[in-house]
This record gives C-alpha cells, structure tokens and sequence, in this order.
C-alpha cells in the first residue's frame, strides 16, 4: 500500500521538464478528441453554432478528465492536495473534486440549468487556477492529476490555460448571445 503524498514530496522543476511538445502530446490529444467528439455531437443536431459546440466541448472535456480522476482517486487526491488551496485544508475535496466535473459534464451536454452550470464551471476552475498559479510560482515540480494518475503530464502554464480556458467559455456563454 502506497503513502499518501504531502506538499512536502513535491521539488522544484528540473530543467526542461515540460518545455517539449512530447510531454503534453497525453493532453494534446484528450482536447483534440474532445474537440472533435464535440463537433459530431454539434453537426449531429444540425447546429454547430458557438453554444452547442462550446457545451459538447465542456461537456465531452469534462467527462473524460473526470473519469481519468476517478479511475484512481487515491492518486488524483493525492497529487490534487500539493496545489489546490481547498484540498491542502479540506482533504476530502479531493475526492469530491472530480464528482464535481462529472456533473458539471452532465451538465453541459444535457443543458441542464445553463446559468447555473456556467456560474458553478466559473467559480471551480478560477479558484483551481489560482492554486496552479502559486504552485507554479514556487516552481514546483509535480505531475498534473487533472488527467488523474492515469497519464504523467507536468503542471505547467498548461495546467493553467486549460483552467482559463474552462474559464473564458463558461463566461463566453453566460455573457455573449
């Protein structure tokens, strides 16, 4: 049985970890094919405009980082705790965390309470990045559980773009017609 990993089992980055296209080609690949799925989806209600490409999209991303998490929540939580401010003080968020993605993923693909589900994608993905931000600035040196234990991708400004990214869309649908 594996110890729980702490703040402390994390170190600085060493030099050119994460600086090649190789070492995101895991997550290069999950939104290409979640872009992809979500254009089907779209043109397979013959409505592939912004808002229902851009809730395939959340909604397809969401789901499959979500079910990477959940392959191994032991794992996820446990890299989740070495950079998220909610997790380090309230463990068991780790273990909710991506129960959170999976409904804001049924969400989004059912449409279910639009505003709600935009509001709430809002506040989980600005309060994450904000912890990318400062693990970041420590330079810390940690795989990215946002794809789970499942596949090894540094936490990088990466890790952030993908949290603004959730972020921007979730604005671009509550504020743009």
């Amino acid at each position: 049985m594996s110890r729980a990993l702490s703040s402390n089992d994390a170190k600085v980055r060493d030099g050119g970890r994460g600086e090649t296209l190789a070492d995101y080609w895991p997550l290069i690949s999950l939104v290409g094919g979640s872009a992809l799925a979500a254009w089907a989806i779209a043109d397979g209600f013959a409505s592939v405009d912004m808002r229902t490409f851009m809730h395939a999209y959340m909604g397809v991303f969401l789901l499959v980082f979500a079910l990477l998490k959940i392959f191994n929540l032991n794992g996820f939580q446990d890299g989740f705790v070495m950079y998220d401010l909610l997790a380090k003080r309230v463990r068991t968020y780790g273990y909710v965390y991506p129960f959170i993605e999976l409904a804001l993923a049924i969400m989004y693909l059912n449409f279910i309470a639009p505003e709600l589900t935009y509001w709430a994608t809002v506040g989980v993905f600005s309060f994450g990045a904000i912890g990318v931000v400062i693990a970041l600035r420590q330079g810390l040196d940690i795989n990215c559980p946002c794809m789970g234990s499942v596949l090894s991708v540094p936490l990088s400004t990466v890790t952030l773009t993908e949290d603004i990214g959730m972020l921007v869309m979730a604005l671009l649908l509550l504020f743009v017609e």
